[in-house]
């Protein structure tokens, strides 16, 4: 069994991809590596997104790290065969559904922050985003053209009661190792499926997490609140569109994309799916700028998650916050290194 499966991507992310392989040699040199490819580069290559071979891959492995998909090149290709796809594909088929994304806001970063410093310095917050149902899973979707002219597209916001209590589930434990508070986040007052969640929230913290301080919030005042007062809030767990957009909001206040890594886990036992949560960023790609500590941070996570090894991830994590001490900047940060530069920084400190 592979340990560790890295995915490079498109745009940025053989770049990054290549800094977690660098100080995963360096700090965990028994760790069995393996690479495929994934994206636009693999349907260029392969007529696919996603192959089966790499899926097989993936669900095989202990843990699988991607850099980052998609760019102008493939908006042209059939939509079931575009690299956002396969990552659609990637998740499902790995089953995970639980979308880990935290929100540090590391103290030598306050400043780079487009919030005041006494909002963000010490932030620390875990959006939980469920990741496989919800309105981008859902059918029917469709375009149809309309008798007399116009078109009308539609999408199907679907979930079940399993399907929410599970990643809820996720959420409580979380909250439980953490500061014992819980967000949930739906639109109750306008959707069915927000109400569903509600409900499905509601009655799980009754019966198993009444120990766990929970608190509804509509989705839209938590996007306001996430902007007015980060700080009050510790675990927020939400469904997949809203967690989309809410947790690259909260990234925001940490003072880049570039630092923000995610974790996407499902049942015990399976593999977990890491990467950072920025784009392919093509506007920079090939140029040795795009910051990689996301990445490498994304790695942590998986350290710490699947290849049971925490003692690593502390090492790695402090080894970050060193590097970012001693002034280590990538220009997203405000500073001038390199990707390999930023990764020497990181290799230095661990």
């Amino acid at each position: 069994m592979t340990d560790l499966l890295l995915l490079p991507g498109d745009g940025i992310g053989p770049e990054v991809t290549a800094q977690v392989r660098r100080v995963a040699e360096a700090l965990t040199p028994d760790l069995q590596i393996e690479e495929r490819l994934f994206g636009g580069i693999s349907f260029d290559t392969h007529g696919l997104p996603l192959t089966e071979d790499t899926l097989a891959a993936a669900k095989a492995s202990r843990a699988v790290l991607m850099g980052a998909v998609g760019g102008p090149q493939w908006a042209s290709a059939p939509r079931d065969k575009r690299p956002e796809a396969g990552l659609l594909n990637l998740r499902s088929g790995m089953e995970v559904f639980a979308n880990l994304r935290p929100a540090l806001c590391f103290q030598p970063l306050a400043d780079a922050s487009s919030l005041k410093r006494e909002l963000v310095e010490g932030l620390d917050l875990m959006i939980v985003r469920e990741l496989t149902g919800g309105v981008y899973f859902g059918q029917p979707r469709f375009i149809e053209d309309l008798p007399g002219g116009g078109r009308r597209a539609v999408d199907t916001q679907v979930y079940t009661t399993a399907e929410i209590e599970r990643v809820a589930r996720v959420a409580f434990e979380l909250a439980r190792g953490r500061r014992n508070k819980v967000h949930s986040a739906e639109k109750s007052n306008v959707m069915e499926t927000g109400l569903l969640w509600r409900e499905v929230v509601t009655d799980l913290h009754r019966r198993d997490y009444a120990d766990v301080e929970l608190e509804h919030i509509l989705a839209d005042n938590a996007a306001m609140q996430i902007v007015k007062n980060p700080k009050q809030f510790d675990v927020m767990v939400t469904d997949n569109l809203f967690g989309d957009i809410l947790s690259d909001a909260a990234a925001q206040l940490t003072g880049s994309l570039g630092m923000l890594p995610s974790a996407a886990l499902g049942l015990a036992g399976k593999p977990g799916l890491y990467e950072p949560i920025h784009g392919s960023a093509p506007d920079i790609a090939g140029q040795n700028l795009a910051n990689p500590l996301a990445a490498i941070l994304s790695f942590e996570m998986a350290l710490r998650w699947s290849l049971d090894n925490a003692a690593a991830a502390d090492h790695l994590l402090a080894s970050v916050i060193k590097a970012l001490d001693g002034g280590a900047r990538t220009r997203d940060l405000g500073g001038q290194l390199t990707t390999v530069q930023m990764g020497d920084a990181v290799l230095a400190a661990l």
